[in-house]
């Protein structure tokens, strides 16, 4: 490697970010035939998850580390053009639910298979092994017990 020094050769959150920006950028690239960005593919992919019924607002916060109101700016474009609605719970008129429409669907589909894609691409270029074991250890990051971990984890003075 020739890259310079920096930053994020000694902090994991600045080396973390800084892949999560490249790695977004290549995926960005990769589905754009869509019209999707990868943020966008991303969370219409966890709506898909929740079927025709949707998914209550704040767990989908809760499940993408968003809070609500970054959740809420997120959504605008895609209700805007037509991929996603927002309906009332059935139980809870307060509650609100996201899902996908069927364009939204048909969107959703095209963008998966250039994902696929570039899923592919990955694997072959950081290795398959290696990406699932990566995967399974930021899943681990971004949970609520590593958080809880993080938080309650004080430095030997």
């Amino acid at each position: 490697m020739n890259e310079p020094e920096g930053v994020w050769q000694n902090c994991t959150n600045s080396a973390i970010r800084r892949a999560a920006r490249q790695l977004g950028q290549l995926y960005d690239e990769a589905i754009a035939p869509s019209g999707l960005k990868g943020t966008q593919f991303s969370l219409m992919s966890q709506i898909a998850l929740a079927g025709r019924d949707g998914v209550a607002l704040k767990p989908l916060a809760e499940a993408l580390v968003m809070d609500i109101s970054a959740l809420g700016h997120t959504l605008k474009p895609l209700t805007r053009d037509g991929l996603v609605e927002l309906i009332a719970d059935e139980k809870d008129g307060r509650v609100r639910r996201a899902r996908l429409t069927a364009l939204g669907m048909a969107r959703q589909e095209e963008a998966l298979t250039l994902w696929r894609d570039a899923q592919a691409r990955f694997d072959a270029a950081f290795g398959a092994e290696r990406s699932a074991e990566m995967r399974a250890l930021l899943g681990f990051v971004a949970s609520p017990g590593f958080a809880k971990a993080f938080r309650a984890g004080k430095p030997d003075a």
